[in-house]
């Protein structure tokens, strides 16, 4: 059976451990296999790059993945990290909620 991620791409996320603990961004794109993210604006690294026909070489800062452990999803209400529940709708359909504030996630 396929593990549930609480994490989407899109999410708004707060980064809970490590060097950029306290930042908050969006989820760029999750990788399911390796249970990690890619988060706009933090866990940046640095990478020395061969110049391209596109694009000039040296070094560039780019976002490295963070395991989804240290992520918790972005209360909309407040902007503070909380954990995740599923209801069902009156019309049927399953959505996520924040369960600090009981805010639905999904629009």
């Amino acid at each position: 059976m396929a593990e549930k991620f609480t994490v989407k791409k899109g999410d708004k996320v707060v980064v809970l451990a490590g060097k950029d603990k306290g930042k908050s961004g969006e989820v760029l794109s999750v990788v399911r296999e390796d249970r990690r993210a890619f988060v706009a604006g933090v866990n940046m690294v640095k990478r020395h790059t061969k110049q391209s026909q596109t694009d000039a070489g040296g070094i560039v800062e780019k976002e490295a993945s963070i395991h989804l452990s240290n992520l918790a999803l972005q209360d909309p209400k407040d902007g503070k990290a909380t954990r995740v529940g599923y209801k069902t709708l009156d019309d049927g359909r399953k959505v996520r909620f924040a369960k600090r504030s009981g805010e639905v996630i999904d629009q």
